[in-house]
């Protein structure tokens, strides 16, 4: 994932657009950057934020850049927000998605008379550099922008920055959410819809999947209008949203209670108290303790301090330590207790294991782990939810492959139904591996309820495999 925000504002919009963006540092991982028109030009700042928090990275920068508008992005990889000239005039662009098909587009560009891309270290090309090429192969913006998701194998929201306003465009099946604030004398876009709520911005609208609007000071003009057909994706509730934000008319943190007291009405495990693996997976236990009774508690504190995201380390090895490293445990709420502990997902099953050897340790009796969601399947093709470089990289792949052999792939169906003999298989022998007291998963249409979307409007790729 990535986050993006941007302003277009009378009078200067730094301070904005610094906050703004920072608002979005739950949603990447390696580096954060802003642009801002300054009237003659644009001005640029991107720094590395693996290892220290957006804001200390920056304090200089906003110190030194003025503006009536800007961009900013906290981004998983790319370096961005990029500025470009073309024939379509100067701007600056940055993007949120994927791009599974590069290699093609890339190939269409060169023959089409594109002479170069810049190549980043890691030997691949910038996604953001290749979407603007894309832009710039037509004869406006707005065109570029619907011919570059109608050629994208993957999905791509974005925002461009002009002398004139800003562009929001929303992914073509609205895989990624948009949004748009107004005050008196400026308007933003937002990836998440509580980053301009302390900056004075009442919200004034979430785009529709596919829908271009262009932004000034006073006004928001829907360029392209919205289409039909939505895919968002299921997980932003489950897990990488923040608490704060809402998507689609549903808040994060309530569909989480929502998802929660589900799990519980179909549970009838004793336990002396309910956690939830800080932080996605407190909402999920409050919900839970809420419908069955058992008592809420906190048997281990996230210590966060200096290490604010366990996800900032590239190398899932570091990780792993310092996600350990962060859980302080409360004895006194740990020995001798039947715990009910709720994550929201478990992809490798690395974390989660050390996590309850942790508390065996610490003297817990029984831990009873619940899911948020279903068995993960597949790896997102869509937004780089999961660093999986491999089906088998997710340990239920493995323990199919396991059970089944060479008819392993042939017969994912039957272990993505929660009510056949295959699905109770691979979680048990999930839980045996794992070492857990017992192993519950949400069921895929209960999570689908919990968000309150018709079942057709969610992406449900990672856990079915369909698009």
């Amino acid at each position: 994932m990535s986050g993006l925000f941007g302003v277009v504002s009378k009078s200067d919009c730094v301070f904005d657009l610094f906050f703004g963006t920072d608002y979005h540092s739950h949603l990447g991982t390696k580096r954060g950057g802003m642009a801002v028109c300054t009237g003659n030009g644009f001005k640029r700042a991107i720094h590395n934020i693996e290892n220290s928090p957006f804001r200390t990275k920056f304090e200089r920068d906003v110190e030194e850049m003025k503006g009536l508008s800007g961009i900013g992005c906290i981004s998983d990889n790319e370096p961005q927000p990029l500025i470009v000239r073309s024939h379509l005039g100067n701007f600056a662009i940055t993007t949120v998605g994927r791009i599974n098909n590069a290699d093609e587009l890339v190939q269409k560009a060169y023959a089409a008379g594109t002479t170069h891309f810049l190549e980043m270290s890691d030997g691949i090309i910038n996604p953001t550099e290749l979407a603007a090429a894309l832009i710039n192969s037509k004869d406006s913006i707005p065109e570029g922008i619907r011919y570059a998701q109608s050629v994208i194998d993957g999905s791509l929201t974005l925002l461009i920055l002009t002398p004139e306003g800003l562009y929001a465009a929303r992914d073509r099946l609205g895989r990624t959410p948009l949004v748009i604030g107004k005050k008196k004398g400026a308007c933003c876009a937002s990836s998440e819809s509580f980053a301009y709520l302390n900056l004075g911005y009442d919200a004034c609208k979430e785009l529709g999947p596919g829908e271009i609007d262009f932004l000034t000071p006073d006004s928001v003009q829907v360029v392209c209008p919205p289409g039909e057909e939505m895919k968002i994706c299921s997980f932003l509730w489950v897990y990488y949203g923040y608490p704060s934000s809402t998507y689609e008319g549903m808040n994060v943190e309530k569909m989480r209670y929502i998802c929660g007291d589900m799990l519980a009405a179909r549970d009838s495990v004793e336990a002396d108290s309910v956690a939830g693996v800080p932080d996605s997976g407190t909402a999920h236990a409050i919900g839970y303790a809420n419908r069955s009774g058992i008592p809420f508690s906190r048997p281990f504190i996230k210590y966060t301090p200096t290490w604010p995201r366990s996800f900032m380390p590239q190398k899932q090895s570091q990780r792993n330590l310092i996600a350990h490293m962060k859980l302080i445990p409360v004895g006194d709420l740990i020995r001798d207790k039947k715990l009910v502990l709720i994550d929201d997902s478990i992809v490798r099953g690395t974390q989660l294991r050390e996590t309850t050897e942790f508390l065996y340790r610490s003297g817990a009796k029984e831990v009873h782990i619940r899911l948020a969601c279903p068995p993960i399947m597949y790896g997102c093709k869509y937004l780089n939810f999961s660093r999986s470089t491999s089906h088998m990289d997710l340990i239920s792949r493995r323990i199919i492959a396991q059970l089944e052999g060479d008819k392993a792939d042939e017969k994912l169906h039957l272990y993505a139904d929660p009510d056949t003999p295959e699905y109770a298989a691979m979680v048990e022998e999930i839980r045996r591996q794992l070492k857990f007291t017992t192993l519950k998963y949400h069921r895929l249409d209960d999570m689908m309820a919990s968000t309150g979307l018709p079942p057709c409007k969610l992406c449900t790729y990672c856990w079915n495999g369909r698009e």
